[in-house]
């Protein structure tokens, strides 16, 4: 019986855990660094101890040692798929939330896993050697770490002239999100669909599926919307991936959650397997909607040696859920990381909500741009998918960029609405178009001046202005709304993510708008090189004086495990470097400034 339980893992995920275990009366601990004293994972938990690093085994266990924790979570991320970090837990005595050590070493990793893959005779993606000569590969091929996942250390390369480089890159992303900088090739599918099946084993030899989950929407290899169950599958097809999903994690004695992912190739209708995550996903909460379960309920009784509730037949499939991945980050500007302080967060109260965010929090660019997820069902997808343009509407975050105007843009878009229409690769080819900035700039700029001025008193505002008429307290910017508009009851003035909503004297109204500061280049004409995002400078590849050639790189910047090399804007003689290896640099920093041939 689990009567006290570590969260080794921070954020959205934390708080997740900590929910199902109050509803279950289990006492929670909390670890967090020094920036996060104050986190919201943290005033969630009962207890909670620092730690140097949340990728510090030794100090994390500790604390749940000295909080008397009889049962660790790992989230995901972090140490959740670290073979020694719970074979250490378990020989110290305490119940890993998640499948055996062994199994970790065997399917957590994609090389192991794949070959285990093969030999339960489930189709695989075809693969290279690293040491094979890349001019011998037919391109584009991907080339990804081992360790972990969530599309840290993933590089498509379509030449053997960017081989070389590509791999060197994945390599340090995969060093720093996961400590192992081992590096896989495979063949590439230009437009092949992510489809994954969530299952669930026991100590007792039951292994079921909770049916597929579509994440085809990604950016960067990074998923921004995931749904269940996948759509447009036929029944063959869905029990074949079902069947082999199943096949492949009995034949390991899978216990726990874990996640079968597959490519699907659009073009021919062929699936292959992927890989495994051997702990639970981001986008679980649309199958937990989808059939009626609370997954870490589920993974807490199978730690703690009890046989799953049901078997296959006893699994009931419901509504179809959608979720959205709220990043800070500019959508409309390559996706480049932002931080900064949200000085305004405001949730949609008809959706479920996993986050950990808050009014006036900083958001800083050492961990994942992850600030929440928005989740929606209906009775099928259309209604979700309706329910997901609403909840994105009601969603507000005021004081940095995030991906949340993106998101209804495209949510609404004509692409999404039909099932099964993006693939992988679609946000690479394609532009999502950015909403005009002036109104949401004008009303974000009265919502501060609101904010700032006192409410009563000999310096409050009242709308006097000598020789005028009072002004009035809101003005419409826009024709009046449709009777689709939702506005808060009570509510004057509200920014959303991609409108902004104001009632004024009954009256309601309601204007398109994009994320905020979406307007930032990488580089500026005269030859200056700027940050294009807050972060970490990795690497300084120049000096001085040095003679560099158009889009050599000058330089690499990096922030939330995310890399972004600065090249030349043109051929010339590097005149200032303002960068140094190591540096904390801000948004728009100069970093560089290389002064052209003919100057």
């Amino acid at each position: 019986m689990i009567t006290t339980l570590l969260v080794a893992n921070r954020g959205e995920i934390a708080r997740r855990v900590f929910r199902t275990c109050r509803d279950l009366g289990i006492r929670t601990v909390a670890v967090h660094t020094d920036l996060d004293a104050d986190a919201l994972h943290v005033r969630d938990a009962d207890v909670a101890l620092r730690v140097p690093s949340y990728l510090d085994a030794d100090a994390v266990l500790a604390a749940a040692k000295e909080s008397g924790a009889d049962a660790i979570h790992p989230g995901y991320g972090f140490l959740s798929e670290n073979a020694g970090f719970a074979a250490a837990v378990t020989d110290a005595g305490i119940a890993w939330v998640g499948p055996s050590p062994k199994v970790i070493e065997q399917m957590g990793r994609k090389d192991a896993a794949r070959d285990l893959a093969v030999a339960a005779g489930v189709p695989v993606v075809p693969s290279y050697g690293i040491d094979e000569d890349p001019a011998t590969f037919a391109y584009p091929v991907l080339v990804k770490a081992a360790a972990g996942g969530g599309g840290k250390g993933m590089r498509v390369v379509r030449a053997a002239a960017d081989f070389d480089a590509a791999v060197a890159a994945a390599k340090r992303e995969a060093a720093s999100a996961f400590g192992d900088d081992t590096i896989l090739v495979e063949k590439y599918v230009e437009r092949g669909r992510h489809i994954e099946v969530q299952v669930l084993g026991d100590s007792h030899g039951t292994v079921v599926h909770l049916g597929t989950r579509e994440c085809s929407v990604q950016r960067r290899h990074q998923k921004v919307l995931e749904e269940a169950p996948a759509p447009a599958l036929d029944d063959e097809l869905r029990d074949r991936i079902h069947a082999s999903a199943v096949d492949l994690s009995a034949s390991v004695g899978y216990e726990n959650a874990g996640t079968i992912e597959y490519l699907l190739d659009a073009s021919t209708g062929d699936f292959y397997f992927l890989e495994m995550n051997t702990r639970l996903q981001v986008e679980h909460p649309v199958t937990e909607i989808h059939s009626g379960t609370d997954l870490v309920a589920l993974q807490i009784a199978v730690a703690a040696g009890e046989p799953l509730p049901f078997g296959q037949s006893g699994v009931r499939f419901g509504d179809h859920a959608i979720e959205a991945r709220i990043y800070a980050e500019d959508a409309f500007g390559g996706f480049l990381p932002q931080a900064g302080t949200a000085t305004v967060v405001s949730w949609p109260a008809a959706a479920r909500v996993d986050h950990a965010l808050e009014s006036g929090q900083v958001v800083s660019t050492s961990y994942d741009p992850m600030l929440g997820k928005v989740i929606v069902s209906g009775r099928d997808r259309e209604a979700a998918r309706r329910a997901l343009v609403a909840a994105l509407d009601d969603t507000a975050i005021l004081g940095l960029t995030t991906n949340t105007g993106f998101l209804r843009v495209l949510a609404a878009g004509e692409e999404f609405a039909v099932p099964g229409g993006i693939d992988t690769a679609w946000l690479d080819r394609h532009d999502v178009p950015a909403p005009d900035p002036a109104p949401a700039r004008a009303v974000a700029a009265r919502l501060w001046l609101d904010a700032n001025t006192a409410a009563s008193g000999p310096f409050a505002a009242d709308g006097f202005r000598m020789g005028a008429p009072a002004a009035a307290p809101v003005v419409a910017l826009d024709e009046p709304a449709t009777p689709a508009a939702r506005v808060p009851s009570g509510t004057v003035a509200r920014t959303t993510a991609h409108r902004v909503e104001l009632a004024h004297h009954g009256q309601r109204y309601v204007f398109d708008r994009p994320d905020a500061s979406a307007d930032h280049a990488a580089a500026a004409g005269d030859g200056t090189v700027v940050a294009p995002m807050p972060g970490t400078v990795l690497d300084v590849r120049v000096a001085v004086g040095d003679a560099v050639a158009e889009g050599d790189v000058l330089g690499v910047v990096e922030a939330m495990k995310m890399e972004l090399a600065l090249k030349a804007p043109y051929a010339g003689t590097v005149t200032a470097v303002g960068a140094s290896t190591g540096q904390q640099v801000a948004l728009g920093a100069e970093l560089f400034v290389v002064e052209g041939e003919s100057a």
